[in-house]
Order: C-alpha cells, then structure tokens, then sequence
C-alpha cells in the first residue's frame, strides 16, 4: 500500500504538492480556529469571543490594509516630542497592497481578498519550490533528485510559521516572486528574472542574497563555458547585464522611493528604526549582542556553533544535490538576515524565505548516513518529520499569531 502510494506521489508530483498544500491550509485554518477559542486574549479582537475570522488581518496586515485603502502619508508622520520620524506604512512595501487596491475600489474586503490572492500565491510557490530543487530542466531525473524535490517541497508547506501565507502579509509574494527569479536565472532566461528581481523589490528586502545568486550563477556559467574553449555568456550577455541592474536597483528601489516621496533621502531607515532595525551598528552585531547578553561567551560560541553547522550542511553531502544557485540561496538569504536584522520572534517568518532549508531538512531525514541514497523506509520518515512540523504549526500560531495590544513579540 504504502509502495503504491509513493509511486503515484512520484507519478503525480505536481497534483501531490498542490494536495499538500491543500491539506496543510486546512491545518492553518485548524490551528487558527484553536488559537482563536484557546488562546487569544478578547482584548485583541475587541470582543468577548474570539472566533476563526478574528484571527484574520492581525499584526502587519493593519498596515498593509491601511495602505491599500488610503495610501501612504505624505508628509510622513513626525514625533511630536523628540522631532524625528515616527512610525508609519513608508516602512512597509507596496507590491502587495498595490495589487489590492483595484479589488478594496469595487468593494471587495480588503483581509478576503488578500487571503484568495496569498492562497493561490502559496500554491504557486509550493510548485515553484519543487522546481528549484528538481533543477533548471525538465529531465527524467534520478530517482533519489525526485524523492528529496517532492517531499522538500511538502515540508516547506508545513515551515512552523506557514500560517502567515494565509494571511495579508507579503510571504506568499515574496516567496513565488523569489523562486521564479532564481529559477528563470538557473535557466538563463536574465531578462524575465531582472522582472521579477524588480518585483521582489518592491515586496520585501531579499535583493542582495539574490543578487549574491546572480553572481555565483554567472561566475560558474563564465568558468564553465571558458573551460569548453566557448565564448563566455556568448548570446547572454545583454540579458546577464539587465539582469544584474536590475538586481543592483531592487535593492534600494523601495527607499530611493520614500525618500523621494517624503523628501528625506533616508527616510525608509529612519522610520525602519522605530522597529529597532539600526543597520548602521554595522553587520551581525546585534546578535553578538544578543547572545553575549543572553549566555556570555557560551552564547556567543554557541551562534558560531549553529552558522557553522549550517555552512557545513548546505557545502557537504546534504546540500551537493542541490544546484549552484539554490546552495548560493541558502547561504546568502540567513546569513544576510543575521546581518542586517536584529534578534526577534519575526525571525520565524523570515525564514519561509530560506527554501533550501526545507531540501538540507529531507536530506537529512530521508537519505542514509552516507548521504548517497534514499532508505527504504523514506515515507514513514518523511511522515515522522512532518507530523513534527506539523506540531510546529499549532505552536507558531497559537503563541506567536495571537494578538495582544500590549504584546511584544509579535509574528
């Protein structure tokens, strides 16, 4: 039974993702229901019974809500007290509520209409997911390849903070729009990837771990073709440099924005600091910081301990199966985050952004010691694991998602 059902998952394996995916917003829905009657406190819904539909546009979506329906405030909103800028929507990016706009004009409800968009989105992205790891073509590839792909794929769905892809957040976006570059640019399709890379920055800060993708991407096509005796990037190369503009503008597309809107030319990180992200105490900082005031010098050696373990996942056999640009995506998107982006419980979301993580995750599981092949066993493995996530979820939402007007930890 269990031999059937995997060959037709193989078979099948974009109809098993998208049932997957399917069956993992149940399980936000489920897990949103318990959070709802279980844990929310009435103070953040306004209302003595918290139900399912409160626990829709909480946290972030306020804004992007606000955004969508009213714009963004020109002039942007000053303290009164200290004179500096204070907090308001320019922090938030506009992909996202900009596409809700026309729908909130004809009456449609902002929160509905942003749940269908991210929940088509999630579905593009889970197939989006499978087909970076399966490769830049369509070959009939080895088994173990067709094995890690589909069920990375299926534990992306269940990352501990997926509920936030059925929410108003720009999760789901970022994640179809992040996919669909690095795989344009793994098939050399520059110009359409350049698109997307623009896109991206107009929907979340992702632009220079892709941009370190494009890099490592070029250098390997350019070794790898001047080994042959070929022109290096010959027919490639307008679309190569489009692409790397393009990826180079992404990255301060949105704050050359505000500060052109709002007058002050860093305006974005101005009011970005109100959050306490301050990038100018320089890179990592904030997290030496943090485990040197949590732990001491254990805490320290210990946030060493974890990159390196992390490094020697993505470099060793766990990660060889994965291509140049997915290994470059794994490396470069936390290693970025731990740089620019202070200790806090938003961490969690920002990691559905790290797909490779799920690929070195079935790796791990699913293959023997030696990393080179799949035991026999690998579906009660990957149910195991899961079945784990899946927990994972119930807790992310029930203790991160509810909403307290006072709490300081949000999702």
């Amino acid at each position: 039974m269990r031999g059937r059902l995997s060959t037709a998952a193989l078979g099948h394996p974009v109809r098993t993702l998208l049932i997957t995916y399917a069956g993992s917003r149940l399980l936000v829905l489920l897990a949103l229901a318990v959070a709802a009657h279980r844990f929310q406190n009435p103070a953040g819904v306004g209302h003595l019974e918290p139900g399912l539909g409160d626990m829709f546009g909480l946290w972030d979506a306020t804004w992007y809500r606000d955004i969508a329906l009213h714009g963004y405030p020109v002039p942007a909103p000053i303290d009164p007290r200290t004179g500096t800028m204070t907090y308001s929507a320019w922090a938030f990016f506009p992909l996202l509520p900009w596409i809700l706009t026309p729908l909130t004009r004809v009456g449609l409800p902002f929160v509905a209409s942003a749940v269908v968009l991210d929940l088509l989105l999630g579905g593009v992205a889970t197939v989006l997911v499978w087909r970076l790891f399966r490769g830049p073509a369509a070959p009939a590839l080895d088994p173990v390849r067709e094995r890690l792909a589909l069920v990375a794929a299926a534990l992306w769905c269940l990352h501990p903070a997926t509920t936030v892809l059925l929410q108003p957040y720009t999760e789901a976006l970022a994640a179809a729009l992040l996919t669909g570059a690095v795989l344009l640019v793994m098939r050399r399709r520059y110009v359409g990837a350049g698109v997307l890379a623009l896109a991206l920055g107009l929907t979340r800060a992702v632009a220079p771990a892709l941009g370190l993708v494009v890099l490592v991407h070029l250098a390997a096509r350019w070794r790898a073709e001047v080994a042959v005796g070929a022109r290096p990037l010959a027919g490639g190369r307008l679309g190569a440099a489009f692409l790397l503009v393009a990826t180079a503008v992404s990255g301060v597309l949105w704050p050359a924005i505000v500060g052109v809107r709002t007058g002050v030319p860093n305006a974005f990180f101005a009011i970005q600091a109100n959050w306490g992200q301050r990038p100018e105490d320089g890179p990592f900082v904030a997290w030496v910081r943090w485990a040197w005031q949590s732990r001491g010098a254990l805490g320290v050696v210990t946030l060493l301990l974890c990159v390196v373990a992390y490094v020697a996942l993505v470099l060793g056999r766990h990660g060889r199966w994965l291509s140049v640009e997915v290994r470059a995506l794994a490396l470069a998107y936390p290693l970025y985050l731990l740089a620019v982006v202070r200790p806090i419980t938003s961490m969690w979301r920002f990691t559905l952004l790290d797909v490779p993580l799920a690929a070195l995750l079935a790796s791990v599981c699913l293959r023997t010691w030696r990393g080179g092949s799949i035991v026999p066993h690998w579906v009660g493995r990957a149910v195991v694991v899961g079945t784990a996530l899946c927990a994972g979820v119930l807790w992310w939402t029930s203790v991160l998602w509810v909403y307290l007007p006072w709490g300081s930890h949000p999702p």
